[in-house]
């Protein structure tokens, strides 16, 4: 699988642009906003677009994903449908924030944990991870050791839960029963910010390190 993380949106979201090298068809995953630009990014790498992948249904993160589906006619895959009553209120969250280009969307299909979404010939493992939001999932392509995690993890720091919906305890479990069991040598991609690996913050995340847990 190959991957390029685009910052979008006054936010500067991680959007993930991954694609199976074999087919060149590849998947936008947290289209938040700035269409053109994740657009030419797509054409640059000479990626068929297929579908679009929710990890939340958060304004910088999903305020984009109406316009793709239309334009393209792509379907949409994710999150939980937990995150409804986020999607829902895109448009009127884009209105508080200025993006107003932001549309709600509806998914195609909604996930969970144990599904699995394929993009050209790879098959990424769905996790659900709430805490940050109620409908939040993780993707993980276990070939190549890489997940997508939206909000909840952060190099050094791990999502908000003072959002509505949002939880610290329900989050700090997410990560430490969804995304540790992965393995310490993956790589993530989260909403915001460096990339880093599960070991790396196992090891020293002031919010959800082993070493605050051990008995």
């Amino acid at each position: 699988m190959k991957a390029v993380v685009i910052p979008v949106t006054p936010f500067q979201q991680n959007c993930s642009l991954l694609w199976d090298e074999t087919t060149m068809k590849g998947a936008l995953v947290d289209p938040g906003g700035d269409v053109e630009r994740l657009l030419s990014v797509v054409e640059e790498h000479g990626v068929a677009l297929e579908k679009l992948l929710l990890t939340h249904g958060h304004l910088d993160h999903a305020g984009g994903t109406a316009e793709l589906a239309e334009r393209f006619d792509l379907p949409i895959e994710g999150p939980h449908i937990g995150d409804k009553f986020l999607l829902d209120s895109i448009a009127e969250q884009g209105q508080r924030f200025g993006m107003t280009d932001a549309r709600s969307c509806t998914p195609d299909r909604w996930l969970d944990t144990g599904d699995t979404v394929t993009v050209g010939s790879m098959t990424l493992q769905v996790r659900h991870c709430p805490g940050h939001t109620p409908g939040h999932i993780v993707f993980f392509h276990e070939e190549s050791r890489l997940a997508t995690v939206g909000d909840v993890l952060f190099q050094g720091s791990v999502g908000r839960s003072d959002l509505p919906g949002g939880n610290h305890e329900t989050l700090i479990n997410s990560i430490r029963t969804q995304l540790w069991p992965l393995g310490d040598d993956v790589t993530f991609v989260p909403g915001h910010g460096p990339l880093s690996t599960f070991g790396n913050e196992r090891k020293s995340n002031p919010f959800c390190a082993d070493a605050l847990f051990d008995t």
